[in-house]
């Protein structure tokens, strides 16, 4: 059968992935509240459509830190793509460069980082983790920058894991044929999970949970990279990641899967973008299964959108094609909205183009 929308690729993806591994993907913190509500909120949110606009032309077409991509939807950082299939990272990498967009490769990648440059063919972001061992971190942006990735996008939600029932229940770990790639060839605690702890454990054991600002400060005296952080979900913080140099930040809860309860991210997106204020640009994850809800967010203040789970069911489902058919759904989906909402351009969308119920 046609698999028409993102739904249809979930279900594929569900019939096709270990149930381990799909519960992985899918799953989110304690009771999942804020894993839903991602997605509801997008439905309290309307449009409010213009008539006798020249929608002919639909231009797709934005730059999110100097980069140009043809449509405002990116791959957001997601770990152990090849529980989805054996190209991993590499397959997503191959899709984005094909539907003219950006990938944000993870730091818990299942491919290296030089293998997913080497496969891509659009630019690239890379994702960070700062470990207790500093020099874990400071050699991966030294690999990310030799490698031709184009920003650092830091991961602020996490100093601990979020509980995450279904993994506990699996027992949730990687195949003995899988690796968190980046470490798999040194000697280093940072590549162990898999062998000898939980992932909680690990993230626990070897993530910086003392981080304060001051890890930003210390990452721009390593790298002349634009730096972004993704996690944000208040004006104070807006404000204060602006003010200690970041180029952007992505309003995000990490899919629901660190702080059950926390806001939705297309709930916390205005607060974020007034705060920012043109300062920086503003991206978000969370939710993001219709055109339609990349509209919204561009209304509310967002220069483009990442999705996550959304591409991982196109790779379960089809491998690089799968993900390239995910993207093309979401932007066909996108140029429709905006030809109905009687906006044409990215720039014609504002606040004026949504109301909340």
């Amino acid at each position: 059968m046609d698999r028409i929308n993102v739904h249809d690729f979930e279900k594929a993806a569900r019939e096709r992935m270990e149930h381990a591994a799909f519960e992985y993907y899918a799953g989110a913190a304690c009771d999942e509240r804020t894993l839903a509500e991602n997605c509801r909120a997008f439905g309290r949110i309307l449009i409010r459509p213009r008539v006798l606009v020249d929608v002919s032309r639909i231009d797709l077409a934005t730059r999110v830190l100097g980069d140009s991509i043809g449509m405002p939807i990116m791959l957001a950082p997601t770990a152990f793509n090849r529980l989805a299939h054996a190209d991993g990272e590499c397959a997503a990498a191959r899709a984005a460069g094909g539907a003219g967009t950006l990938m944000v490769a993870s730091t818990l990648s299942t491919c290296t980082l030089e293998d997913i440059a080497a496969a891509a063919s659009g630019p690239l972001w890379f994702q960070l983790y700062v470990y207790k061992d500093r020099e874990v971190t400071r050699d991966l942006v030294a690999r990310a920058e030799q490698a031709g990735y184009r920003a650092l996008v830091l991961t602020v939600d996490t100093p601990l894991l979020g509980r995450r029932e279904r993994d506990v229940r699996n027992r949730f770990a990687l195949p003995e044929h899988l690796s968190i790639a980046n470490f798999a060839a040194l000697k280093t605690d940072a590549s162990r999970w898999g062998e000898t702890s939980s992932f909680g454990a690990y993230v626990h054991d070897l993530f910086d949970a003392s981080l304060t600002w001051e890890a930003v400060a210390w990452l721009r005296s390593l790298t002349k990279l634009p730096i972004v952080l993704k996690g944000i979900l208040t004006a104070e913080d807006a404000r204060l990641a602006v003010d200690h140099g970041a180029a952007g930040v992505i309003v995000s809860n990490h899919g629901g899967r660190q702080l059950d309860d926390a806001t939705p991210s297309i709930v916390a997106l205005p607060e974020v973008a007034d705060a920012v204020a043109g300062r920086a640009d503003v991206l978000m994850d969370g939710g993001i299964r219709r055109g339609a809800d990349v509209l919204k967010a561009l209304a509310l203040g967002a220069g483009a959108v990442l999705i996550g789970r959304a591409y991982l069911w196109g790779l379960a489902a089809d491998g690089e094609q799968g993900v390239r058919a995910v993207l093309s759904l979401l932007r066909d989906e996108l140029r429709l909205a905006m030809a109905l909402a009687g906006r044409p351009t990215i720039a014609s969308i504002d606040r004026s183009a949504v109301t909340a119920q």
